[in-house]
C-alpha cells in the first residue's frame, strides 16, 4: 500500500513552469532497522511497488531481500499510480512537460522528508536507469552504490523517434484530449514500443506460426494483446508526457559536456547492458562505464531485448 508525500509550496521545474504542489505516492518497505537501504528508481510505466514488478530481485529468497534491507521505491510525478500527473486533471494535456531532472527534484524533496541522506544502493532501468544516474551527477554523495540498467547518458535520436512514433498513435485517436479519452490511442502506442521492447530473435522463437497460414498470424495476436492489457492499467496523458519526459534526458545539459558531467559520479557503479537491446543498445552502457570512474560493465546475454532486465534476473542478480 502507498504512503503519500505531499509538498505544499510551488515546484518550480526545468522549463521555468511550475506547479502548485506535489503529491508522491511511495513505498518503504522490508525491515526498518536494516543496516542498509535501497532506493529504486523505476521505469516508463512502472510504480511504487518493485517487489510487485521486479519481483526476481526484490522479495524473500531474492538478492534484495526485504529482511536484510530497508527498500524505497516512489512513484515518477507525472504518472497515474498516485503521483501528481495529468491524470488529475480536467484537461490533462494543459499539465506542462517534465524532464528526467524534474523527477529526480521531486524524489530529492522526499529523500528529505524521510531524512534519507544517503543509501547504500541507488538502482534504476530504462528511465529508472536516466533518474539514478541524473541523480548521482547532481547529488554525487547521495548513493554508496550505483546500479544502471540498461540505460543512457542522452536519448537517441532513435528512441525519441520511436517516442514519437507513439505519440503520432497516441494522437490519431480522436478522444484524445478529453479527459476520459485515448484509449484506443494508448493501445496502438504501446504495440509500436514492444517492438522496440523485445527483438527479432525473441519474435522469431515465441511468435512464429507453426502452421503455414496466410492470414491470423500469432504475432498479431500477440502485439494486440499487449495493447488491450496495457489499456486496462495505465493511462493515456501519463503515457504521453513520460515519453517525452524519456526524450529530456541529456547527462550534458546545462552542463561542460558528457565526460564532464559522469566525471561527477562518485558512487561505485556497475553497469549493465542486454546483448539484443534495440532501444538501448550496448555501446550506450559501454560510454557511461568508459566515463564514471572505476565503473565496472556487466552483460546480460539474452533474446528478450530490453526487457530482458525484468525476465533476466539470475543473470542480473550474479552480476
Amino acid at each position: 500500500m502507498n504512503n503519500y508525500f505531499l509538498h505544499h509550496d510551488k515546484y518550480i521545474l526545468e522549463s521555468g513552469q511550475s506547479l502548485d504542489g506535489l503529491k508522491i505516492a511511495y513505498t518503504v518497505k522490508g525491515n526498518p532497522f536494516a543496516d542498509k537501504t535501497i532506493w529504486v528508481c523505476h521505469a516508463l510505466t512502472g510504480d511504487s511497488n518493485p517487489q510487485q514488478w521486479w519481483s526476481g530481485l526484490f522479495g524473500l529468497n531474492h538478492l534484495f531481500s526485504p529482511v536484510d534491507y530497508k527498500i524505497v521505491c516512489a512513484n515518477v510525478i507525472g504518472s497515474c499510480y498516485g503521483s501528481t500527473g495529468p491524470s488529475d486533471e480536467e484537461e490533462p494535456l494543459t499539465f506542462p512537460d517534465l524532464t528526467v531532472r524534474d523527477l529526480v527534484g521531486a524524489h530529492k524533496l522526499l529523500a528529505d522528508y524521510l531524512n534519507i541522506s544517503t543509501v547504500d544502493i541507488l538502482i534504476g532501468a530504462s528511465l529508472g536507469g536516466q533518474q539514478a544516474l541524473e541523480w548521482s551527477i547532481d547529488q554525487p554523495e547521495f548513493a554508496k552504490n550505483l546500479i544502471l540498467i540498461a540505460t543512457n547518458a542522452v536519448h537517441s535520436p532513435f528512441g525519441i523517434a520511436f517516442n514519437e512514433a507513439q505519440r503520432i498513435a497516441l494522437k490519431s485517436d480522436l478522444t484524445f484530449g478529453l479527459k476520459t479519452g485515448g484509449r484506443e490511442g494508448l493501445k496502438a502506442a504501446r504495440a509500436v514500443a514492444m517492438l522496440s521492447y523485445r527483438s527479432y530473435e525473441d519474435f522469431k522463437i515465441k511468435q512464429t506460426d507453426v502452421e503455414r497460414k496466410a492470414f491470423g498470424h500469432k504475432a498479431s495476436s500477440y502485439i494486440s494483446y499487449q495493447g488491450e492489457k496495457f489499456e486496462s492499467r495505465f493511462n493515456p496523458y501519463s503515457y504521453h508526457l513520460l515519453t517525452k519526459v524519456m526524450d529530456s534526458h541529456d547527462v550534458s545539459r546545462g552542463r561542460i559536456g558528457f565526460k564532464e558531467a559522469l566525471s561527477e559520479v562518485k558512487a561505485k557503479t556497475l553497469v549493465v547492458g542486454v546483448s539484443s537491446d534495440l532501444l538501448f543498445p550496448l555501446s550506450e552502457q559501454e560510454f557511461i562505464k568508459e566515463n564514471i570512474p572505476n565503473a565496472q560493465l556487466g552483460t546480460i546475454d539474452s533474446n528478450y531485448g530490453h526487457d530482458a532486465f525484468l525476465i533476466e534476473y539470475k543473470q542480473l542478480g550474479e552480476m
